[in-house]
């Protein structure tokens, strides 16, 4: 198979015994499984049914369609596990590294449900969780003590964009037996190789690109070789499956992915780079931008921007910013993103941080940018501007 990533979208997971000479593996929905006698029941039980019929709890070739493909995508992984939503996904990946009085490093700049679950659920079973700045690169080594098992990376920070220095902290965790864990959701495979820069554990939230249509909730961990049948033992003990109705939906999402997310970066960098002329912008938050913490590790490390960014209202209030943000006509007023549609949403990153404030020159405006004519995005955005005047900025 070609290396090239535009094709393996297209050829991965098609394996012959599941598509039967169909384009697209259909969708297996199952609970029971049947067996020809009391002896092959027997024969089938066994902590590793990968890809062999048992129960469908351990999944059907829909599911194992799509954790192909997604494993195919990160050269050098051993196998990838789905989940009925990123944060799903994210737990499971914490559960298998984390025991009771382990404690957790996690990236400040951390998406808030994972901050919720280090404070929450990890606090609880008596995991403790120390934040770290993501500019932290190598210095993590001065924060690993006798307890530290893991290190929750996020790249960029989905609020504030700060890209960290993977290989750096990578290359610190391995040599002290701690293991990393990255939310690669922004970036996805086709952007940044997680297990290519020393990740042990992949995480996506394949609810954005990998599906793009804002219509399925859906994650995966992909493991690094000797990696997952750990992660497979704890996602079984949790119960953890996804629908093959999702799944499947995944699939056909992935088919498109590097088109749209080639064409989500393109038009992304076109409207922060327009945004970037405004008199009303104080900073742009894009890691393509030299002004963007970490940027010389995105040229170095990436493969290209993705469609999620945000700017700064200079010197507004929120009243201008919730007048702004109401007066667009294209960009709908929702979470998430990767979706062919774009989207506005406000975001007040020092409620979600407790080691590292940064200070930004008005409020924040997190836009996804969508399959929409860049041009027709701008437009939308020159005339909200002048409802944010109209509030007296």
């Amino acid at each position: 198979m070609s290396d090239r990533d535009a094709t393996k979208v297209v050829s991965a997971g098609r394996r012959a015994e599941w598509t039967q000479g169909i384009v697209n593996p259909p969708v297996w929905r199952a609970s029971t499984i049947l067996y020809d006698s009391v002896a092959d029941l027997r024969a089938a039980a066994g902590p590793d049914t990968h890809h062999r019929l048992f129960y469908g709890r351990r999944g059907t070739p829909t599911q194992w369609s799509l954790a192909d493909a997604l494993t195919e995508l990160e050269p050098g992984a051993e196998a990838t596990f789905l989940y009925p939503s990123g944060v799903a996904a994210i737990a499971a990946a914490l559960l298998t590294v984390l025991s009771p009085g382990d404690e957790l490093l996690c990236v400040d700049s951390a998406y808030d449900p994972t901050r919720s679950l280090a404070n929450g659920l990890l606090g609880r079973m008596g995991i403790a969780t120390r934040f770290y700045d993501p500019l932290i690169g190598a210095g993590i080594a001065d924060l690993i003590g006798e307890r530290t098992r893991a290190i929750l990376l996020e790249s960029p920070g989905s609020l504030t964009f700060e890209v960290q220095d993977i290989p750096a902290i990578t290359a610190v965790a391995s040599a002290r037996g701690v293991t990393t864990l990255l939310d690669n959701t922004w970036a996805t495979p086709l952007l940044f190789r997680a297990v290519e820069h020393g990740v042990d554990y992949s995480i996506l939230a394949c609810t954005k690109y990998v599906v793009g249509h804002s219509d399925v909730m859906l994650g995966s961990v992909t493991a690094a070789p000797g990696r997952f049948a750990a992660l497979r033992d704890t996602s079984h003990q949790l119960g953890q499956v996804a629908s093959p109705d999702d799944a499947w939906l995944g699939s056909r999402g992935l088919r498109t992915m590097a088109v749209r997310l080639a064409q989500h970066g393109a038009s992304a960098l076109q409207v922060a780079r327009w945004l970037s002329t405004r008199a009303e912008v104080g900073e742009v938050l894009h890691p393509a931008f030299s002004s963007c913490p970490g940027h010389e590790i995105f040229a170095r490390d990436f493969r290209g921007p993705s469609g999620l960014f945000a700017f700064a209202l200079r010197g507004g209030r929120e009243a201008s910013r919730a007048a702004f943000i109401d007066a667009l006509r294209l960009f709908g007023i929702g979470y998430s993103w990767g979706g062919y549609e774009s989207l506005a949403i406000p975001v007040d990153p020092a409620r979600h941080r407790s080691v590292t404030r940064p200070v930004f020159a008005g409020p924040l405006v997190r836009l996804q940018i969508g399959l929409e004519h860049p041009d027709d995005l701008i437009a939308d955005l020159d005339q909200a501007f002048a409802a944010a005047h109209a509030c007296g900025d």
